[in-house]
């Protein structure tokens, strides 16, 4: 499937997927592949620029960036195919070339894997006005991988937060981009075996809750693709779950402190009474909005605690 115009610099291994629980000692656990720089649309797969039902694909996922956020700089976008690793450059290909991601990172046809989508989906959101779609997030799960060239990676982001902006790409660079993404292929195929079906709707729905988590202001995300729907399969003597929403809370001028807590407290007692995901802005914002996720009953509790919270004296 690679199609990068001119030969990779760089090499890297990715774990080969083997059915069952440990590969046989004879064959290879890894392979290598390459890591295209992409500064041009052409330099990415055509199965990739021009979704379809009949070639769907599944790719690893990331962003790097400056402070990545709505009022961030994305600087590069990481995807990872069986066959090769893409750097797709947004400060050197610009507006065109992630114009040009565009239809893929909103088809339904192309499932993106990544670990930890609310910041990433925000950037590109307000950047490019991508609403990234069909996503599989890894966060809800223990898959957390480390490596050396990440802890160098953010100990230089600490000296320099505009590390991701220089050009051209370090090797540093490259192969710490590259190695956000070389496991989540092998992730997704070991999660495909483990989990169950309903717990794979669960997923897809709540990684559509997170791509847009961030990005809107208010409960009605119409303009956005709608939620996975339960499948009929499942449907058996109406063991139907709860719908699953994403809910925005307002927060007055100076009332965020009461909603928080000290310490968090505020936040981790109503997260410890209901059911529900509770998502707060942070220093990145937006500062004045509380998001809550999970099903309808759990967020309407959440939401009233919360209101009580800003009305409340300590």
């Amino acid at each position: 499937m690679a199609s990068a115009s001119s030969a990779p610099s760089y090499l890297t291994d990715v774990p080969l997927h083997h059915s069952g629980e440990k590969p046989p000692d004879h064959e290879d656990r890894s392979t290598s592949v390459p890591i295209h720089i992409v500064t041009q649309a052409s330099q990415l797969p055509v199965d990739f620029l021009e979704p379809s039902p009949d070639k769907q694909l599944v790719i690893g996922f990331d962003c790097e960036g400056v402070d990545l956020c709505r009022t961030g700089a994305l600087c590069v976008m990481q995807l990872a195919f069986p066959d090769a690793i893409y750097l797709v450059d947004a400060i050197e290909g610009g507006q065109m070339l992630m114009k040009a991601c565009k239809p893929a990172l909103e088809s339904t046809y192309i499932t993106k894997v990544i670990h930890d989508c609310k910041r990433d989906s925000e950037a590109l959101y307000f950047q490019f006005g991508i609403k990234l779609n069909n996503v599989v997030d890894t966060q809800g799960l223990d898959v957390g991988i480390s490596y050396v060239e990440k802890e160098e990676v953010r100990v230089l982001l600490r000296k320099d937060p505009k590390f991701w902006t220089y050009r051209p790409l370090s090797e540093l660079m490259v192969r710490a981009a590259a190695d956000d993404v070389r496991f989540l292929l092998y992730i997704y195929q070991r999660m495909m075996e483990k989990l169950n079906e309903r717990t794979l709707w669960y997923l897809a729905v709540r990684g559509a809750l997170y791509c847009r988590c961030f990005c809107v202001n208010s409960d009605d995300h119409s303009d956005w693709p709608s939620l996975p729907p339960f499948p009929d399969k499942l449907k058996v003597d109406g063991n139907v779950p709860e719908e699953e929403i994403l809910s925005v809370l307002d927060v007055p001028r100076g009332q965020m402190g009461r909603v928080i807590g000290r310490r968090g407290s505020s936040i981790m007692s109503i997260k410890e009474s209901c059911n529900a995901e509770i998502l707060i802005g942070d220093l990145k914002g937006p500062p004045d909005k509380v998001f809550i996720m999970g099903p309808v009953k759990q967020v309407r509790k959440a939401k009233a605690m919360l209101r009580g919270r800003m009305v409340d004296m300590y």
